[in-house]
């Protein structure tokens, strides 16, 4: 879950808001379709790592925020401490936090993995450093495996999420505060590939989360499940994480479905922002129902709506693949590297669709059974030998590819296998 700082409600004038104000539904579809789906050949990679963070030596020890803080100090961010100047890591790096006090980096996208994987090295040293000179140290699981869920930011959004995922059952707290995520970030592609590459975000994605799944313990206990993290996403609210049907137009698929998608939170000031149950973002458009006592949408409204989707693939401009766990802080290389690999050429993208077909759409039994979901094993291996012929194409040195091709294949041939 990438976080979003907290803006209060619009105080412009009426005029002001008019100006910017969304006209009708269409005016909404097309907007999403422009800011979720730019069209240009691949060129940039980005990755956003996300971590538990625990004190060093008594994991299961509650976190104390104060000691967090402290820890960051200048990069801390406002979400945690209003006055923090926020400054990015000495690579460039922002930090932000998750509700349970999870910490994120999220470094500048790169034209070249080796770029990336040199700026990320950067600023996750500087910040496992900064941690462990306050007694902390980082996670490396996909979930708390120590504590239970426990909301440590009081921010107006994240209070309004909790009353409204408090009814589903736990998966909505314990997402918000007990998991950690690897997201990785590829361009959509020009406008003739982006379908394809869509699906095979897509495709690609319950075998890699299988194959990366490590979230079994939570809270001390042995949950039975490969990644218990992808289940509670998968139990927070269905219309906002489950996955999309790819198909011909990405683009208007997803810009119908964020308008006929309920509103999360409405951010209103020092106000509670719970949303009117079941207002969806076309209703606020069109001004039915509760939307008739609020002021017309503009899109930065749309903007904050959109970043309330917590779907397996997420399309922010370029594609974001949220599904993998948290890896420990030295193994996060591995996993981008296939992606990017699979990603580099349209023949291999065409080929993980063809591959991936068999398991499409299996995301629950991947969080559940990990490989041993029938024909979950052979489709990842599939898929990573595919990825190791293509690991050249990520422009990375002969050692780390041999390192990656290495560990890869140990991964798939000696995984632990889950019982459902």
């Amino acid at each position: 879950m990438t976080t979003m700082h907290d803006f209060p409600e619009s105080s412009g004038s009426v005029s002001d808001l008019d100006a910017r104000a969304l006209s009708n539904r269409a005016a909404g579809e097309r907007y999403v379709a422009s800011v979720c789906f730019k069209h240009g050949p691949p060129r940039l990679l980005g990755v956003e790592l996300e971590f538990t963070v625990h004190h060093t030596g008594d994991p299961a020890r509650p976190l104390d925020p104060d000691l967090l803080a402290t820890a960051l100090g200048p990069h801390t961010p406002r979400t945690l401490r209003p006055e923090s100047p926020a400054v990015p890591l000495p690579a460039g790096s922002p930090v932000s936090l998750e509700p349970g006090c999870q910490v994120e980096i999220s470094a500048l996208p790169q034209a070249a993995l080796a770029d990336l994987h040199a700026t990320v090295e950067a600023d996750l040293a500087h910040l496992v450093a900064l941690l462990a000179e306050s007694g902390l140290e980082l996670g490396e699981s996909g979930i708390d495996a120590h504590r239970p869920p426990l909301r440590r930011l009081r921010t107006p959004r994240y209070a309004a999420m909790e009353r409204r995922f408090a009814p589903l059952g736990k998966g909505g707290i314990t997402m918000m505060c007990s998991t950690a995520g690897l997201q990785i970030c590829v361009d959509a592609g020009e406008a003739d590939q982006t379908a394809s590459r869509w699906a095979a975000a897509h495709l690609m994605g319950p075998p890699l989360l299988a194959l990366f799944a490590n979230s079994r313990v939570h809270d001390g206990r042995d949950t039975g499940h490969a990644s218990a993290r992808w289940l509670a996403v998968l139990e927070t609210e269905p219309v906002r994480t489950r996955s999309a049907e790819p198909g011909a137009d990405p683009a208007g698929e997803w810009g119908r479905r964020m308008m006929d998608t309920p509103l999360m939170v409405l951010p209103r000031g020092d106000r509670p922002w719970d949303a009117p149950e079941g207002l969806t973002f076309a209703d606020w458009i069109g001004g039915h129902g509760a939307a008739g006592m609020l002021r017309r949408p503009t899109a930065a409204d749309l903007d904050y709506h959109l970043s309330t989707m917590f779907t397996p693939v997420r399309p922010q401009g370029y594609l974001e693949l949220r599904y993998l766990d948290a890896q420990p802080p030295g193994q996060w290389l591995a996993p981008v590297a296939l992606v990017t690999a699979l990603f580099a050429r349209r023949s291999t993208v065409e080929e993980v669709n063809r591959r991936c077909a068999p398991v499409a759409g299996r995301w629950a039994e991947a969080a559940r059974c990990g490989l041993a979901a029938p024909g979950m094993a052979d489709a990842a291996r599939d898929l990573l030998e595919l990825g190791i012929s293509a690991l050249a194409d990520t422009g990375l040195p002969a050692e780390t590819i041999a390192e990656i091709t290495t560990g890869l294949r140990a991964r798939i041939d000696g995984s632990r296998r889950y019982e459902p």
